[in-house]
């Protein structure tokens, strides 16, 4: 079953055992209608309580969580939800998790690999393909190069900029003299 991440737990507000949480949802205030959560080992985690802090941040206190000290421990860890409990996406609507394990291909029709993941480093969303016996390559996700998802035919088409599926170190055809 696949879970997708929906919060991270960030630094202890209080003395309490109360902690800062980032939601990933649109409304922050979600992340406690889909049951228990979990983390990436299958510890379960009950919210107790939760109020909004700012942004998409919230105070959470967690059922058996009573102290700073404990709290302090669970600093950076992702919160997930199995993917069945949320609700279907609109039409043109999808999950980043239902991205992972697309084949990808060129709109050529030429097998690339397969998305392991989708990224963020601060500026724009990025697939991580992983490509059988070459490095793995990251595909900005934007609309001109990823044209189509194909998710009942398990694809991602893509239209790659010059350059992008080179190996490090392969000659680019210049005459390096």
């Amino acid at each position: 079953m696949k879970s997708i991440v929906i919060a991270e737990i960030g630094a202890a507000h209080g003395v309490r055992g109360e902690v800062r949480v980032k939601a990933h949802t649109a409304d922050p205030l979600a992340i406690a209608d889909y049951g228990p959560l979990h983390d990436s080992r299958g510890t379960i985690f009950r919210i107790k309580s939760l109020r909004h802090l700012k942004d998409d941040m919230l105070v959470v206190s967690f059922e058996g969580l009573t102290d700073r000290t404990a709290a302090e421990k669970l600093n950076r860890i992702k919160l997930h939800v199995e993917r069945s409990a949320l609700p279907p996406p609109d039409e043109e609507e999808f999950y980043y998790a239902d991205l992972i394990g697309l084949a990808v291909e060129t709109t050529a029709g030429e097998a690339i690999g397969t998305v392991v993941a989708v990224v963020n480093f601060g500026a724009d969303d990025l697939l991580d393909v992983r490509r059988p016996g070459r490095a793995s390559v990251y595909v900005p996700f934007t609309r001109a190069v990823v044209p189509t998802l194909d998710f009942e035919a398990g694809k991602a088409i893509i239209e790659p900029p010059d350059g992008l599926l080179d190996d490090p170190g392969e000659p680019d055809g210049e005459d390096a003299s």
